[in-house]
């Protein structure tokens, strides 16, 4: 094995080489320098040091994006404890879970979470504590309220000078193979498991990303932090990665409505962007569509001698739309739509898909954007082995296997569901079904745990349908379900469109009516859908936006 960098040491030299530089920002907020985020990071070590809290405790995170939650779970890391990230859009009950599960000692929330969590439900942790000021919500500890009410008496005392450079010491990690992190999978299917992430697998993936970005993302840089960083996605690619190139960060601390994001851009010109597709699909139907879908647009780009040009200027204003100045776009978490996609790879736009899994941490598969072949999701990453399990891996779909650095080290408490996992050659078994190409590069087919069985036996993806589906008028996301051998499709229209167009119930239906006939055209027929049911309201989902399928079934 390659050597291996103390991860907790990368941060070290970063934070000391970029010292005065602006590093984190709570959009239209506060700003946090680097070495506001050292002196953070010390205070709390002085806080968990003199509450008793020991290398290899766990400290539970839970609540929005922002600098102060950023700046904590670093310290978690840099004081040699288990950070255990929970995503804030969890229910109660699963926050309580999580937390218990974990055994985490302390707890940081956010203001929402803070006002739904129950103390009681969470009778082993010591202390809750706000990621507004570090103030304490909770002590059960004398230790804990004494080292919060006299932690600016503690500090003064070890730096009585000030606190400086030559001052930032981290604690190494003894081994890649130790436990960094525990990440509490989503997912759209059952109970979350609690996926053990080693130091080894936060540097491969940064050193990945190192090496896929170059100098097209330069310290200084701006990013947009729009995925949750207690998911893995998020956290590799807006946060860690950035953090140790010394770049700066930007929260969006509300709700990221496709309105504020692209504000964003506007105002933020990122570097990079990473995001799921939904994100990029509705900017693109609302900022760019409305714009080139009329009669002389379509005129204009079936003219050879010309639509070339038009290409171009559509690609720079797609571009514009983003902010202008990023290098690429990389799409993951789930499927891209393909008239979205087949539009972007039409002008030429500036964007690739990846793949990754919580249990690796998450990448698996990536290329560059100049080297992207569309509808696959790139070729295995650096420091990482993908191959199919099927006789004919070019031509029958089989479950991708994985194998490599970024691999966890199980799930926590779980040996059963690591051994169904991992198997005795260190094969990562996704649960994904899909093909490769004599080149290498990888295509999804869908999930196999979403696999369903036609009446005469056939294989069918729903995914595949439902991609067919939303390209359809007034459709914005299905999901396809099976229902006494029969395939029906459950939709949620474009209400703004519905209410713009004052459409009645019985318009919308026939509007669907409709769909659905257009639909089966395409479909073989063991695959038609016997009938569309509208949803009004969106799909409950993950926060990497997959559609939680199990709610529907």
């Amino acid at each position: 094995m390659e050597q291996i960098p103390s991860f907790n040491e990368l941060i070290e030299k970063s934070i000391i080489k970029n010292w005065d530089l602006d590093a984190l920002t709570d959009y239209k907020g506060q700003t946090l320098q680097f070495h506001d985020v050292a002196r953070k990071i010390e205070k709390l070590h002085i806080l968990f040091e003199n509450s008793g809290i020991k290398k290899g405790d766990k400290i539970a995170l839970c609540g929005r994006n922002s600098s102060q939650w950023a700046a904590a779970f670093l310290a978690t890391l840099t004081y040699g404890a288990v950070a255990v990230p929970i995503l804030h859009e969890f229910m109660a009950d699963q926050i309580h879970n999580i937390v218990n599960h974990s055994d985490a000692r302390l707890l940081f929330v956010g203001d929402h979470v803070s006002t739904i969590i129950k103390s009681e439900e969470m009778p082993h942790l010591e202390g809750i504590i706000s990621n507004t000021d570090y103030s304490l919500i909770l002590s059960r500890t004398d230790k804990l309220t004494y080292a919060r009410e006299h932690l600016n008496e503690l500090y003064g005392k070890k730096y009585p000078k000030y606190f400086r450079k030559e001052h930032v010491s981290y604690y190494h990690e003894q081994s890649p193979d130790e436990l960094a992190l525990i990440n509490y999978t989503s997912g759209t299917t059952g109970f979350s498991k609690g996926v053990m992430i080693p130091y080894r697998a936060l540097w491969s993936n940064y050193d990945f990303a190192c090496n896929a970005m170059g100098s097209n993302v330069p310290t200084g840089a701006n990013i947009i932090s729009i995925l949750p960083m207690a998911h893995m996605y998020g956290m590799a690619f807006e946060f860690l990665y950035e953090f140790l190139k010394g770049c700066h960060v930007f929260y969006l601390n509300r709700i990221p409505s496709p309105a504020i994001i692209a504000q964003a851009f506007s105002d933020i010109k990122p570097a990079i962007i990473i995001a799921v597709p939904l994100v990029i699909e509705k900017i693109i139907r609302k900022k760019v569509f409305p714009k080139i879908q009329n009669n002389r647009m379509r005129l204009l780009l079936n003219m050879p001698v010309i639509s070339r040009k038009v290409r171009e200027m559509i690609c720079q204003e797609v571009i514009k739309a983003f902010g202008g100045k990023f290098f690429e776009i990389i799409i993951g978490g789930a499927a891209f739509n393909q008239e979205v996609e087949q539009f972007l790879k039409r002008i030429n736009f500036p964007y690739t898909v990846g793949y990754g899994a919580t249990e690796c941490a998450p990448i698996i598969c990536y290329a560059d954007w100049r080297d992207f072949v569309p509808g696959s999701c790139g070729r295995a990453a650096k420091h990482m082995q993908v191959k199919i399990d099927s006789p004919d891996p070019e031509n029958i779909p089989g479950e991708i296997l994985a194998r490599g650095t970024n691999v966890m080290l199980g799930y926590y408490k779980n040996d059963e569901a690591t051994k169904q996992t991992i198997d005795k050659d260190g094969w990562y078994h996704t649960g994904d079904l899909g093909t490769m190409d004599g080149d290498g590069n990888v295509y999804i087919n869908g999930r196999s745990k979403n696999m369903l069985l036609g009446a005469n036996g056939q294989n069918i993806y729903p995914e595949e349908i439902e991609d067919k589906l939303n390209s359809l008028p007034m459709v914005i996301e299905s999901i396809v379900v099976q229902r006494e051998n029969k395939m029906v499709a459950l939709v949620h229209p474009d209400m703004d469109e519905v209410r713009n167009m004052n459409f009645s119930q019985k318009e919308l239906e026939d509007v669907m009516e409709q769909n659905r006939n257009t639909l089966n055209q395409m479909l073989p027929a063991y695959e038609k859908i016997s009938e569309i049911e509208i949803y009004e309201e969106e799909f409950s989902k993950t926060p990497k936006k997959s559609i939680k399928r199990y709610l529907y079934k």
